[in-house]
């Protein structure tokens, strides 16, 4: 292998090795290209300074210290840093998250993670330290049931990635002369763990397991379920298949290459896609709609891998069928869109996640350039109008989840998009990811994931794929070769960016095995014409190719994304015109009810004024008219359910803009449905905070004159929110924030809810109202207890948090703090409601366009899916507060290791500080 590293055993440098196979096209695998100024000629865009690029580099390792430094001291060893409130995770001492959790098993998820690329970023000293510390803290046996997906990406797969460069340094001779092989023990030691999971028929493993009893009952609570993720099933190859060949313990290959022929086994034939989901036991696919992103995303990407890493061509033989696929039905560029696997010209929803990120990366390690620069376009834009890429947005591009939590596939995406193509353009791309992080998610104790991208609210969490991979490909993206320690060409990047060594191809190889491949499909040679860099294909000698593809994408967000001709038109010759659209339906339209019946969907009058829809596939003017009709169906459906959310309003924001916090902590609170709308006032309400006696709010205020021109803190309970309001606006409050009383709820983990009227006219009220749970309330009383002068501003969204915030002379809270604007904007009402999904039922109703019916939609095609119900650890509610709060986990074995570290507010505040000052000398430098 070209660059390997020499020597080692069992190590090959080339030949009729799978190594030397590979020779040619190595770069592509790793999505490097070292000559790529060769083959691209004259960039399009201006090239970047050598001098910017080493700026940037070191900005991205300012902000790597400053996430990694608060890991460590203010949560490690627990297995996440809450950056909000300076402490850590520890799963059954916080409220649980649902499946989020699944991925904490109090093995210092954070440190592991993190461990490679501690070296990427040339902190060898750190590393060293690190990798002590788990040597010496880290338990792998404890009563605690984690995901099998989670626990293999990130745990045994940053142990693995850590033992591989710890050899790599050992071998330089000057660091790490001490390592044994004490993280491959325990990588081994947890692949053991890991196994009792695959005890199924089908080989599929179940998506939980307990790392002390497996699943044994019933101690393990685990091992009833009975469906899992393509993705949980199929990314196991790549940390699996090198602890057997670090190892030389065949078992682990074995269980993760049985997995995957079960799920190419269970493809739909006709389609050769996969759904989302399927029954461990049977194999049958319980979610049948099939896409690139959540549930299916890094089951294409091993296959690729798998190929490069293992040698074995059956992996790249099913890849290309699948990609040949996903082209042909889910591409619709610049979009992905989920299809049924059964009928893969129907969508399957009009909305995309954010998961889907990495598919540029990917198709740059394919080869295939254009559509990687398409959709990477399209998801900048996306970007550049949210500052970060919301969970899911709809195909005109509005938010449908809102939140954010600091995810890497769009960086991994630009490192690769650089690495093919050179093209400086993807450089200002990193820079835009920097300065939105900075300006928009650093906090005092690191980096907050965004609650809502449209208010800018923070989510108290900072997942360890932050650190393992978002600052990794950054600071790879800046970095020139000499910049780093070792070749990182020598190395394929897991889905997690944890490093395995290519020389692990010619490493305890398994025994050879039968091409099941080949048995199933006849595959085309198109296929494989994408596979091996055409150089000429890939890299045309047009210095313009890449700005000529993103050229049409520049307004494609503010514009929506313009329809061309559909497939089905395209297959059928029927001209441009596009099938008809439910959100463009108009019950008394001719010409549509025309449309509607050649779909074979059929138009009744009701009796109580509505108008019912109801769709017979056999009576559609031909098959594709019936695809036409089975989406018009969905759509109207979808449209429905949206227009119900549409009603609820979105969350507001309290930000805190006083000293030392400066608008740096913004935390998610509940909307009224009376007072002072905040969507309407470009400024919002500011004021100093004062607490309202009494504090529930329910009684003529005692305190009128603390309270006049600020903002009143009250308690929830005991009387209606309105009263509350109108007694603080009496005594002369400019706006009000109700506290839950209810301990440690959180907007974490509970559903916000809007505050009602009392069912009286309301227009009395003119102040601004907004509702914070107990945790984040929480946070403004002990910063008043520190600071009594604590100002907070009341908006939509989060304003800028720049040098003018901090600029400001601190306002004392007897100044007039009343700064506010009636200035009316228009509301943006495109706006989506974060809500679940709602099941789909047989009707459902609206208003019709034109007419002052409702539409009653019935659907007896049972090839339509009801829209899916959306995970509620995912995405947040408007919805009333639920009355049960939220359980947390019992731990059997409580360990004072991981008791929280709590710390006081003015030793939080005297880290803030000394953070805070180093920001702004960063932030004056840059400017």
């Amino acid at each position: 292998m070209s660059g390997a590293a020499a020597g080692g055993e069992g190590r090959s440098g080339g030949g009729d090795s799978p190594a030397g196979r590979w020779a040619g096209w190595k770069w592509l695998a790793l999505g490097l290209l070292s000559a790529s100024s060769v083959l691209v000629a004259a960039p399009a865009a201006q090239a970047m300074s050598r001098e910017e690029k080493r700026r940037l580099g070191s900005q991205v390792l300012e902000m790597f210290d400053h996430a990694y430094s608060n890991y460590m001291e203010h949560a490690y060893p627990a297995d996440e840093l809450m950056p909000l409130t300076c402490r850590g995770r520890v799963r059954g001492q916080e409220p649980s998250r649902g499946d989020v959790d699944d991925a904490l098993g109090k093995f210092s998820l954070t440190l592991i993670d993190t461990l490679d690329t501690l070296v990427v970023l040339n902190k060898t000293k750190e590393f060293e330290d690190a990798v002590k510390n788990v040597i010496r803290d880290v338990n792998l046996d404890n009563d605690i049931v984690v995901s099998v997906f989670e626990t293999n990406i990130r745990v045994l797969g940053g142990l693995l990635g850590g033992h591989s460069v710890a050899i790599m340094l050992k071998e330089k001779g000057e660091d790490m002369q001490w390592y044994n092989g004490e993280l491959l023990h325990l990588a081994k030691q947890l692949g053991y763990k890991l196994l009792p999971a695959f005890n199924t028929t089908s080989g599929l493993p179940y998506p939980r397991v307990n790392l002390k009893f497996g699943l044994r009952s019933p101690e393990a609570r685990t091992g009833t379920e009975t469906d899992t993720c393509t993705a949980c099933a199929g990314t196991l190859i790549l940390e699996f298949a090198a602890l057997s060949r670090f190892t030389g313990a065949s078992v682990f290959e074995e269980y993760a290459r049985k997995a995957l022929d079960f799920l190419w086994e269970k493809r739909q034939r006709s389609s050769n896609l996969v759904g989302v989901t399927i029954n461990i036991h049977t194999g049958d696919w319980v979610r049948k709609d099939s896409g690139v992103g959540a549930g299916i995303d890094s089951y294409y990407e091993y296959l690729l891998k798998a190929y490069v890493l293992l040698g074995d061509d059956s992996f790249l033989e099913r890849f290309n069928t699948h990609y040949d696929a996903i082209m042909r039905y889910i591409s619709q560029p610049p979009l992905l869109l989920d299809v049924h696997i059964h009928k893969p010209m129907l969508n399957a929803r009009t909305w995309m996640d954010s998961l889907l990120a990495f598919f540029p990366g990917l198709q740059v390690l394919k080869g295939d350039i254009r559509p990687a620069i398409e959709t990477h376009e399209m998801l900048y834009q996306v970007i550049k109008k949210h500052n970060f890429l919301p969970e899911a947005f709809t195909t005109d591009f509005r938010v449908h989840w809102a939140q954010h939590p600091l995810r890497p596939e769009f960086a991994e995406s630009t490192y690769f998009l650089y690495k093919a193509t050179g093209d400086p353009y993807y450089l200002e791309v990193g820079k835009t990811l920097i300065e939105n992080l900075n300006k928009y998610a650093r906090v005092p104790c690191g980096f907050a994931a965004m609650k809502d991208v449209r208010t800018g609210s923070h989510e108290d969490r900072m997942d360890s794929f932050f650190l393992a991979e978002m600052f990794k490909y950054l600071y790879l993206l800046f970095a020139d070769k000499e910049d780093l320690t070792f070749d990182i060409e020598d190395y394929i990047f897991t889905t997690e960016a944890h490093l395995l060594p290519l020389w692990l191809s010619t490493t305890n190889q398994t025994a050879p095995r039968k091409n099941i491949t080949t048995e199933y499909t006849e595959l085309d040679d198109s296929n494989f014409d994408w596979t091996c860099p055409n150089t000429q294909i890939l890299f045309p000698n047009d210095p313009m190719y890449a700005q000529s593809i993103r050229e049409p994408l520049k307004n494609v967000v503010d514009k929506s994304c313009p329809r061309g001709i559909s497939r089905a038109e395209e297959i059928s010759g029927s001209g441009p015109k596009p099938p008809l659209r439910a959100r463009d339906f108009m019950a008394s339209n001719p010409e549509h009810l025309e449309i509607l019946k050649k779909m074979g969907v059929s138009l009744i009058h009701l009796k109580d004024g509505r108008v019912q829809l109801v769709q017979h596939a056999i009576q559609a003017a031909s098959a594709l008219d019936a695809e036409d009709g089975l989406r018009f169906m969905q759509e109207m459906i979808e449209l429905s359910s949206q227009q119900q959310k549409e009603q609820q309003l979105p969350p507001r924001a309290v930000q805190i803009v006083s000293h030392p916090f400066f608008g740096r902590v913004v935390l998610t609170a509940g909307p009224a449905q009376f007072g002072m709308d905040l969507s309407k006032h470009i400024s919002g309400t500011r004021g100093f905070v004062v607490i309202s006696k009494p504090y529930n709010g329910c009684s003529e205020i005692t305190n009128p004159e603390a309270l006049k021109e600020k903002i009143a803190l009250m308690q929830r309970g005991q009387c209606m929110f309105a009263e509350k309001a109108r007694n603080i606006q009496k005594a002369g409050a400019v706006g009000g924030i109700v506290i839950d009383d209810n301990e440690g709820s959180s907007s974490d983990t509970a559903p916000l809810f809007q505050m009602a009227g009392d069912g009286k006219n309301t227009d009395d009220i003119t102040i601004p109202m907004l509702f914070l749970f107990n945790k984040e309330g929480s946070i403004i009383l002990d910063a008043i207890q520190e600071y009594e002068a604590v100002e907070v501003l009341l908006s939509d969204k989060a304003k800028d948090r720049d040098l003018d915030m901090e600029g400001m002379d601190q306002k004392s809270p007897d100044n007039d703090s009343h700064n506010q604007r009636s200035e009316e904007i228009s509301t943006n009402l495109n706006l989506v409601s974060q809500h679940s999904e709602e099941e789909g039922g047989d009707s459902l109703s609206f208003p019709a366009e034109s007419s002052g019916n409702h539409l009653s939609l019935e659907n007896q095609d049972s090839c339509v899916p009801k829209p899916q119900e959306a995970s509620s650890s995912q995405i947040s509610k408007l919805d009333n507060y639920p009355e049960e709060q939220s359980k947390t986990e019992s731990d059997s074995s409580p360990s004072n290791t991981w008791d929280n570290k709590g710390q006081s507010m003015e030793s939080i505040l005297a880290d803030w500080n000394e953070d805070i000052e180093a920001f702004e000398m960063m932030e004056k430098d840059e400017l």
